[in-house]
C-alpha cells in the first residue's frame, strides 16, 4: 500500500465522475513545470482543502491540452469516515472549491484498489466539426470548422479499417510511441449529424479500450483529407498499416475532442445517496 493509501486508511476507493471545458489547462494530468494550470492540480487541491490530507488521482485517461470532458472518472484510496459523507455533501464542497470549468458529476465507492485507469473496459471520444462556410458562434470552443462541407460517407467507410486490434504507431505522437506498444483495439466508429445550441455539427464517436496520446485527433485529421476528397479512401487503410506518423494526416485542434464516456465491469461502482 502506497503512503498516500496509508494516511486514508486504504478501506475503500471514491470514485468521482468529472466533466471540464479543457480550454484554460494544459492537459489533465499534473506538470512538473510550476505554474502551469491543469484540471488534476486544481482538483486535487480543492480535495486536499476538503478532505484534510494528501490525496493522489488515478484518472480514466490523460487528455491533452484544451480537449473537454463529459464523462471523465478519477478514483483514490479512502479512510473509513470518508466513506460516510453523502453525495450531496461533495457536490457542494467541490462546487465551491473548484474553478467554474470543472464539475464534479457524481460521486461512487469502490472495492479497495479499484482504479479508474486499470479497471476501465472501455473509453469513449466524441470529436466535433462544423463543415459549412458560415462560422460556428455559439459552439465554436468544441468544434473545428471545415469551411467546405465533407463528405461523412466517405469518411465513415474509411474509418471502418481502424475497427478491430491494430498496431496505431502511425495515429499517435511519434515520441510517444517510441519503444512502446501501440497496439489498441477499437469497438466502434460512426459519424452523425445534428444540432447543437442551434447550429449543425458533425459529431465523430470512437469507442476502443485504450487510446495512445493524440490518436482520435489525429485519425480525425486524417478522415477530414478523405472527406475533403483530397485523399482516398483506401489511404487510411494503408496508413494504419504503415504503422509511421508520416503516413497518416495531419492532427485535428483540441477544442473538437470531449472525453464522453468509460465503461467499468457491471457493480463496480456504487453511486452514493
Amino acid at each position: 500500500m502506497d503512503e498516500t493509501a496509508a494516511s486514508a486508511g486504504g478501506a475503500a476507493t471514491i470514485v468521482l465522475r468529472l466533466a471540464y471545458s479543457g480550454g484554460a489547462y494544459s492537459g489533465f494530468a499534473e506538470q512538473p513545470q510550476e505554474g502551469v494550470r491543469t484540471v488534476a492540480g486544481e482538483l486535487r487541491r480543492a480535495l486536499e482543502v476538503f478532505l484534510r490530507r494528501p490525496v493522489e488521482l488515478t484518472c480514466a485517461g490523460r487528455t491533452d491540452a484544451g480537449v473537454h470532458a463529459l464523462c471523465q472518472y478519477v478514483s483514490f484510496p479512502a479512510a473509513d469516515d470518508e466513506l460516510e459523507i453523502p453525495a450531496r455533501r461533495w457536490l457542494r464542497a467541490m462546487d465551491a472549491l473548484l474553478p467554474r470549468d470543472i464539475a464534479v458529476q457524481e460521486v461512487f465507492h469502490a472495492a479497495e484498489g479499484f482504479s479508474a485507469r486499470f479497471d476501465a473496459c472501455a473509453r469513449t471520444y466524441i470529436y466535433r466539426i462544423a463543415d459549412r462556410p458560415n462560422r460556428p458562434v455559439l459552439t465554436r470552443d468544441h468544434v473545428w470548422w471545415q469551411r467546405m462541407p465533407l463528405d461523412d460517407a466517405a469518411m465513415a467507410r474509411a474509418a471502418q479499417a481502424l475497427v478491430g486490434e491494430h498496431d496505431f504507431k502511425s495515429f499517435c505522437k511519434a515520441s510517444s510511441a517510441e519503444g512502446k506498444p501501440a497496439c489498441r483495439n477499437v469497438m466502434a466508429v460512426g459519424f452523425e449529424r445534428g444540432r447543437e445550441l442551434g447550429e449543425e455539427v458533425l459529431a465523430f464517436t470512437i469507442t476502443g479500450n485504450a487510446f495512445l496520446h493524440s490518436m482520435v485527433r489525429t485519425i480525425v485529421g486524417t478522415l477530414v483529407e478523405v472527406g475533403a476528397h483530397r485523399r482516398d479512401e483506401a489511404w487510411v487503410a494503408d496508413a494504419l498499416a504503415a504503422c509511421d506518423r508520416a503516413a497518416a494526416g495531419p492532427t485535428a485542434p483540441a477544442c473538437g475532442l470531449v472525453f464522453a464516456d468509460v465503461a467499468y465491469p457491471e457493480g463496480a461502482l456504487t453511486p452514493l445517496a
